[in-house]
């Protein structure tokens, strides 16, 4: 549970209500301030073991961090690419934030924040690398193609778009049980309440991922992500997803 007691603690539960009960995008501007106090931010490690993977597939010139947030994926930008690392969320507040953890200064690579829907993004063919994290569940099944299509588009022939993917939980374990019960607790509440606070942790499954990446243009490959970890059959708890526009 999350209790404020002063200007490092993260949100309290009214504040964590009051943005459930907000649209997507002001729930987001509610939170920002807090947000990397939360545990919604991707934790070091998981961005630490992506960087060292994807460093093996560039280099990299110019790369695109879909739905920023407060920035994170920027961070591993700056360390894998070159020129220029560019941010794109739809929440004023999270750029805001992310804007005063990254200030302008004159070191390469040159980083840029833009306010755009990721289902609808303002750019050319410009980038060699998309990622992101944590974001897809933002998303519902059925915008999932046309998102993958606007990042196609993104990139220059040859640009990658990349992810972790972490393998669903067990079945009757804990964790699928408390997954479950957030996604069966978000459908009853966007079924009663205006407007939608759209966030769901179990509809973005590898098979229809892979289907839909395939289906807007990349060719798709899965590296393991050995470093997060193994689960008791000794698959990894975690893959990189590779899409390459070709």
């Amino acid at each position: 549970m999350f209790t404020f007691q002063g200007p490092e603690q993260g949100p309290t539960v009214r504040e964590l209500a009051v943005q459930a009960l907000s649209s997507t995008e002001r729930g987001y501007d509610l939170l920002a301030p807090k947000f990397d106090r939360t545990p919604y931010r991707t934790p070091d490690h998981v961005l630490e073991a992506v960087t060292r993977a994807v460093r093996e597939l560039g280099p990299f010139d110019t790369g695109l961090d879909v739905c920023c947030g407060t920035g994170a994926g920027v961070g591993v930008l700056r360390q894998l690419c070159r020129e220029r690392a560019v941010g794109v969320d739809f929440s004023a507040g999270m750029l805001a934030e992310a804007r005063a953890a990254f200030p302008p200064g004159s070191e390469r690579p040159a980083v840029d924040w833009v306010r755009a829907d990721a289902r609808s993004l303002p750019f050319e063919p410009a980038f060699d690398l998309a990622l992101s994290f944590g974001a897809f569940g933002h998303f519902l099944p059925a915008e999932r193609f046309g998102l993958f299509v606007e990042v196609y588009g993104s990139l220059r022939p040859g640009g990658q778009f990349v992810f972790p993917l972490g393998a669903p939980p067990p079945v009757g374990s804990r964790a699928y049980w408390s997954l479950f019960g957030f996604d069966a607790a978000m459908r009853v509440r966007n079924a009663l309440w205006r407007p939608r606070f759209i966030m769901y942790y179990r509809t973005f499954r590898l098979g229809d991922v892979l289907e839909d990446l395939t289906q807007a243009g990349f060719v798709v490959r899965l590296l393991p992500l050995t470093e997060l970890g193994l689960r008791p059959d000794g698959s990894p708890r975690a893959r990189l997803v590779v899409a390459t526009r070709e």
